[in-house]
């Protein structure tokens, strides 16, 4: 049986529209690295789909007014034209409320029911809204981040540091259906035994092994993906709830589960298995074979949001079922951030896919200048940030200047100087190299020279290694244009067109070109596609074909191939000419800088709020009048040493000299402070900061920022004029 691939992208919920921190974070690796195999000629399933369960879904529908069944339709549909417009090429699309997926996952429970030991019924307390008589499903309580602070964090997971969570680890929780503190009330859910997976799963992450055999090389598997699981699996795995107290989701297939379905963690990642299901059975295959098959890689496509759930809580789900094949790799990509801030559909803080589509319908090459961008900023290894002004860069520099650039001249000098048809090429004859200075031939250059490329691109992709692949096939048009460059054909061919050094230049401009088509198809299909009408060809050579053709220094089109005429694939953005794309760029920056402008106002606003509500306790005027509060005038003041907050503040208090230190470092230099009046209170017990005594305490007014400013005197006062 020959190797197959299973390649899967994380389902996206069906409660919203898409962001490009989505696209780059799981679907456009996973196209590319789809594509590529296929042009590898290899047999696989690239399969995704919406996530159609869980409290997300009901959130939405409750907010809108509409059931959940009309949110799914409406952003399955969305979701799937979307990923088709970008040349996201799955395979299937496919959806969990379908019923072969209801089958599935009931079928998988009940698999792992009849074991007896993977799963135990436990009753325990969880969050309860008493207004809406329901228990809160993990999306349905917000509170405070045990692990980061961050003051909306889900029931599930915190968004902004990626720890998985449990509802009662919240601190300060809120049910998000009434606003109010959730009760904990009984109820009897079915546990998973994790617990009982946890050596084996810290063997097979750390080792690859798993019963002597060794499944995968962690060396290959990133280095976050290994220490988040690592990290996990350390801090002891613990039986998880597989079912949940909802009316919308997978209803239990046992007798005395009345309101209870299956937990979407476990529902969810079965979509995968009931999509190759849905295709093999269009395509007259076998799914087990993409599942089971001992010579059939599984991987999977997240962010790394999702890696606990595609690299331990999966795995176990797998190898309790018994037959299952486990993951070969999770690339998990980080996180992309939008002009330095991380994408927030709840802030408004976001670029959605179809709004981007909408913007640019006009823009030529919209889906691949997008593509391009977002490749150049995967975060692979670590956070990467989408910026309209690299974007731009990128576009203009790289796309139009370096590839359309070469691409045009290849066409035009064929025009020229060989009638638009493919010249023959004197294979050994000596010509310029792609370096000043060096000599080189049709043949070396294909051998020494493309393949290299080509081969080096092959290990890249292979190795999840987009940004720097795309960066090699950039390198092939930077080769050609030095090549022309070096040659100048256009000088040669005044004195004779039919030279053949001319005739050799050309050939290997259109060898050149037509490799790019090939090796541009999985970042960039649709420009892919314009190169292919161009050059008039149909570009399916798989790459071992290809490797073969430039090893033997073969050309790839037959000698006497008619080009099609020249036309500009990459129209510039900054063109004086035209600034309609220029004009395009700017409005959607502005977009961002009144949503920044806002944001800001209200983070500034909810943090006066704050303070307003932290205020003292009320006090007896007496109290009040036992603070001795004094102007003070600092006559010296230095850095406290090793601490980044402390000043050393000498004051005279109208004839008394006192030492006080203050964290005024941070707002204030000592030179801005010297000589100034400063409100002092002058009764406090002298204590010792830093092994310097501190004689009292120098007042500030605090904004909700932090940032302190001095209090200061309206008029000219004495000092150690008494405070009243």
């Amino acid at each position: 049986m020959s190797k197959k691939y299973t390649l899967t992208a994380a389902l996206p919920y069906a409660n919203g529209a898409l962001h490009l921190g989505h696209l780059a974070g799981a679907y456009l690796p996973a196209d590319i690295y789809a594509r590529f195999l296929r042009r590898q000629g290899k047999d696989l399933a690239f399969v995704c789909g919406s996530d159609e369960h869980g409290a997300a879904i009901t959130i939405r529908a409750k907010k809108e007014g509409r059931s959940p069944q009309e949110i799914i339709d409406h952003y399955h549909a969305l979701n799937k034209k979307t990923f088709e417009q970008l040349g996201i090429s799955f395979d299937i699309y496919h959806r969990t409320s379908s019923e072969l997926h209801h089958k599935t996952a009931q079928d998988f429970f009940l698999q792992l029911l009849e074991k007896g030991d993977q799963f135990e019924q436990k009753t325990t307390e969880q969050y309860y809204d008493e207004d809406f008589k329901q228990f809160l499903a993990d999306r349905y309580i917000q509170g405070t981040c045990p692990k980061c602070g961050h003051e909306e964090a889900f029931g599930d997971q915190c968004e902004k540091c990626g720890s998985t969570l449990s509802p009662t680890e919240l601190i300060n929780p809120i049910s998000t259906m009434s606003g109010k503190t959730p009760v904990l009330k009984e109820t009897t859910h079915w546990y998973f035994r994790l617990d009982q997976h946890e050596a084996w799963l810290k063997e097979w992450v750390e080792k690859g092994q798993l019963d002597g055999q060794q499944l995968h090389d962690p060396t290959k598997w990133r280095k976050h993906v290994l220490g988040q699981c690592l990290s996990w699996i350390e801090g002891g795995l613990q039986a998880r709830a597989i079912t949940r107290d909802l009316d919308w989701g997978i209803k239990l297939p046992i007798e005395n589960a009345e309101g209870k379905v299956l937990y979407v963690w476990f529902d969810a990642p079965l979509g995968y298995i009931s999509a190759t299901k849905a295709w093999a059975e269009e395509q007259g295959k076998n799914w087990e074979d993409y599942w089971k098959g001992e010579d059939t890689e599984l991987i999977h496509f997240i962010g790394k949001d999702n890696i606990v759930f595609h690299c331990v809580v999966f795995p176990a789900m797998l190898k309790a079922a018994g037959d299952y094949i486990l993951p070969k790799n999770v690339p998990a990509n980080q996180f992309l951030n939008l002009e330095g801030k991380k994408f927030s559909k709840s802030r408004g803080w976001v670029i959605e896919q179809h709004q981007y589509l909408q913007d640019f319908a006009e823009f030529p090459n919209k889906e691949d200048a997008l593509r391009y961008a977002l490749i150049r900023s995967l975060p692979e290894n670590k956070d990467g940030d989408f910026k309209w002004e690299e974007f731009v860069a990128l576009h203009d520099n790289e796309l139009a200047d370096n590839l359309g650039n070469f691409f045009n001249r290849v066409l035009s000098f064929i025009k020229k100087y060989s009638a638009g048809k493919l010249p023959a090429a004197d294979l050994d004859l000596l010509i310029q190299g792609s370096e000043v200075g060096s000599e080189s031939s049709y043949k070396k250059v294909c051998q020494t020279e493309i393949l290299p490329l080509v081969e080096r691109l092959e290990k890249e992709i292979m190795a999840f290694e987009f940004r720097q692949a795309i960066q090699t096939v950039l390198e092939l048009s930077r080769l050609g244009n030095g090549m022309f460059q070096n040659n100048s054909p256009w000088k040669l061919a005044k004195e004779n067109p039919e030279a053949a050094e001319v005739q050799t230049v050309l050939a290997l401009g259109v060898q050149i070109a037509a490799c790019l088509n090939i090796l541009l198809e999985p970042f960039l299909p649709f420009v892919a596609q314009k190169m292919e009408e161009l050059l008039n060809w149909s570009a399916d050579l798989d790459m071992a074909s290809l490797k073969e053709k430039l090893a033997a220094g073969q050309s790839l089109l037959a000698v006497g191939h008619t080009l099609a005429a020249p036309k500009v694939i990459f129209a510039k953005i900054n063109n004086k000419k035209d600034k309609r794309w220029s004009d395009l760029i700017a409005q959607q920056e502005q977009l961002l800088q009144d949503r920044l402008k806002a944001l800001e106002a209200e983070a500034k606003r909810k943090a006066q709020e704050e303070a307003n509500q932290k205020r003292l306790p009320e006090i007896e005027f007496d109290d009040f009048t036992k603070v001795e509060m004094r102007l003070a005038k600092v006559i010296s003041a230095k850095k406290v040493k090793k601490a980044d907050r402390l000043l050393e503040i000498e004051v005279d208090l109208g004839g008394e000299k006192r030492t006080v230190v203050s964290g005024l470092a941070k707002c204030y230099t000592p030179e801005e402070i010297l000589g100034q009046q400063v409100v002092m209170v002058v009764n406090l017990k002298p204590r010792k900061l830093r092994g310097i005594v501190s004689q009292g305490m120098i007042l500030t007014a605090e904004n909700p920022d932090g940032s302190l400013s001095l209090l200061q005197p309206w008029k000219g006062m004495q000092d150690g004029a008494l405070i009243k």
